[in-house]
C-alpha cells in the first residue's frame, strides 16, 4: 500500500515522502497515529503542489540570497572605536557589532550568526568577513575600523 508520510517516521522515510508498506502496517499503525496518510489521487496531487511550492520557494531565497551577496560584496561598513598608539582596539568588533552597523548604514539586515569570523577584530584598518546567507552563498564584506577621536 501506497502512503505519504505526515512525520518523519524512523527507518522509513521523510516527511511529505510516498513510500510503500504493508497493508496492515498501513491500517494498524500509521494511518491511526497521525504518522501518514493513504496515497490517494486527491492525496498525491496535494503532496505534488506541496512540493512545487516549496522548491519555488527555495529558488526564490535563494535567488534573493544571490542578490543580496552581490550588493554586500560592493559595500564597506565603517566602525568607531577607541584605540591605543599602536592601532589596538580596547576591546573587539564582533559579528553582532557589524550586523548593527550593516543595518544602521545601509538598512541591511543580516543575522550576527551569519557573520564568520574567526575571532574577533582587535586592531583598526580595513577586514574582509566571509558572510553566509544562504547553503552554498556567500559573500565577502569590506570591515573598516577607525580610530574614535
Amino acid at each position: 500500500m501506497k502512503v505519504i508520510l505526515k512525520q518523519d517516521v524512523k527507518s522509513l522515510g521523510k516527511k511529505d515522502e510516498i513510500v510503500n508498506v504493508n497493508d496492515g502496517y498501513a491500517r494498524n499503525f500509521l494511518i491511526p497515529k497521525g504518522l501518514a496518510i493513504e496515497a490517494t489521487a486527491a492525496a498525491l496531487n496535494e503532496a505534488k503542489a506541496k512540493q512545487n511550492a516549496e522548491k519555488h520557494r527555495k529558488d526564490v531565497e535563494l535567488a534573493e540570497a544571490k542578490a543580496l551577496a552581490a550588493r554586500l560584496s560592493e559595500l564597506t561598513v565603517t566602525l568607531k572605536s577607541k584605540a591605543g598608539a599602536n592601532g589596538k582596539l580596547f576591546g573587539s568588533i564582533t559579528g553582532k557589532d557589524i550586523a548593527e552597523q550593516l543595518k544602521a548604514q545601509f538598512n541591511i539586515a543580516v543575522d550576527k550568526k551569519c557573520m564568520n569570523l574567526p575571532e574577533p577584530i582587535r586592531t583598526l584598518g580595513t577586514t574582509e568577513v566571509d558572510v553566509k546567507l544562504y547553503p552554498g552563498v556567500a559573500a565577502k564584506l569590506k570591515v573598516k575600523v577607525e580610530n574614535e577621536q
